[in-house]
């Protein structure tokens, strides 16, 4: 039996000028499960990551999360969704005249009512989580582009959110810095962390995943377990799993 559905996406629409983007875009995220997205340049991917948390609104369709659709809200009526749902930014997205401290309690401070040294105990942990014990006082400036990555990584998670939206992760990493970051994805996963991870890197989304979606013209093509995905002898899921040998 699979855990309950946490967040529903059900036929979504969406252009941008005479572009179409998603045509009836459908598919559902169940607590504790990872689900890579996968699908070419401009099909579309982060546009869906973007509409969960209200930065894009779809033409048509729901996005059903806590049993109401989120497409409907204004800007404030997003606040507390942004706290359950966090976006995980391609480029860590960190406050540069902030140390990593201060970028990490910046949503503790927003949303929580936590001490002083209640929030640094936090930050520490997180810390020591993404293997940046210490980093406290640095800034973002100077951190390599993976330390980046995961401090962007720990402050999205810090809130314990319910779900955790991964937009390119890996991108731009060396395999070094990648294999770290997707061990500290795995460290979460074994907490039971609920996601998305977009990606057009295929080996590490076969490595986090649950479940592998393809997108393509505007719908979900398939769905299926990852050991299901590599099987398969459908031409278009084979010209995707063949960039993973």
């Amino acid at each position: 039996m699979p855990n309950k559905v946490l967040l529903e996406i059900k036929n979504l629409y969406k252009s941008f000028g005479s572009k179409k983007v998603h045509q009836g875009l459908n598919f559902q995220l169940h607590e504790q499960e990872i689900i890579g997205l996968f699908g070419g340049s401009g099909t579309g991917k982060s546009v869906v990551l973007r509409s969960i948390i209200g930065l894009e609104k779809p033409d048509e369709g729901q996005i059903i999360f806590e049993s109401q659709d989120i497409t409907k809200l204004n800007e404030k009526e997003l606040i507390p969704i942004r706290t359950k749902i966090a976006y995980v930014f391609q480029n860590g997205a960190l406050f540069d005249s902030l140390t990593v401290e201060e970028n990490l309690a910046y949503p503790l401070r927003a949303h929580t009512r936590l001490s002083d040294a209640e929030i640094h105990e936090r930050v520490n942990q997180m810390l020591d989580l993404i293997d940046m014990k210490g980093a406290n006082e640095l800034l973002p400036g100077e951190l390599s582009g993976g330390m980046q990555k995961r401090a962007g990584l720990a402050r999205a998670i810090i809130l314990d959110p319910q779900i955790i939206l991964f937009d390119e992760p890996t991108a731009g990493l060396d395999p070094t810095n990648t294999k770290r970051l997707l061990d500290n994805i795995k460290k979460l996963k074994q907490r039971g962390i609920t996601g998305i991870f977009v990606t057009h890197d295929i080996p590490s989304a076969f490595e986090i995943a649950d479940r592998i979606a393809i997108l393509y013209q505007g719908k979900i093509h398939i769905i299926d377990t990852v050991e299901n995905i590599r099987k398969s002898s459908d031409p278009l899921v084979k010209s995707f799993v063949s960039q993973s040998l």
